[in-house]
């Protein structure tokens, strides 16, 4: 039987995890609801409702939908069926690794490939005398596609090598 003292303590150390563990969480890009959600449904051994969710952050229903719709988008989050329940259920992918880096290195992707068609449509502008242009802005616009290339090749060899 638990005492009060060791109900108490695990409550903290639970409260703990959820917190240092989102704040790494939130280095993907998910906001704190988002990250200690993710982290309630890590830790929970069983799938959870969007009632059971608000009832362990303290927070709206609609803030638990908001998030768990994010969360889902990015894969790193399932919903689940169990025979009885007519409440949709969640839980979340237990390869964190795998699940974390594949929807990290997908968005950079993304925003990289719109970032270099943004700036190449830029520099067609240019180029077709559109704009009148000094040469440091070329020069400048230039760098920055060779950057975003860089960038894209890495993130490219990071999505060959690990997912």
């Amino acid at each position: 039987m638990q005492t009060k003292h060791n109900e108490e303590a695990l409550d903290h150390l639970h409260h703990s995890m959820i917190s240092e563990f989102s704040k790494t969480l939130e280095m993907f890009s998910l906001n704190t609801t988002e990250s200690q959600l993710f982290v309630i449904l890590y830790l929970s051994d069983e799938p959870m409702t969007l009632d059971d969710m608000k009832n362990a952050l303290g927070k709206s229903k609609t803030a638990m939908s908001n998030s768990i719709r994010t969360l889902l988008d990015y894969n790193l989050v399932e919903r689940v069926w169990i025979k009885g329940v007519r409440k949709d259920l969640y839980q979340a992918e237990k390869d964190l690794y795998g699940k974390f880096m594949k929807a990290y290195v997908n968005r950079w992707l993304d925003a990289i490939e719109r970032q270099k068609s943004n700036l190449q449509q830029i520099e067609e502008h240019i180029q077709d005398d559109e704009i009148q242009s000094d040469r440091q802005t070329s020069v400048k616009l230039k760098e920055a596609i060779r950057f975003h290339d860089a960038l894209e090749d890495v993130f490219n060899d990071i999505h060959e090598k690990d997912l």
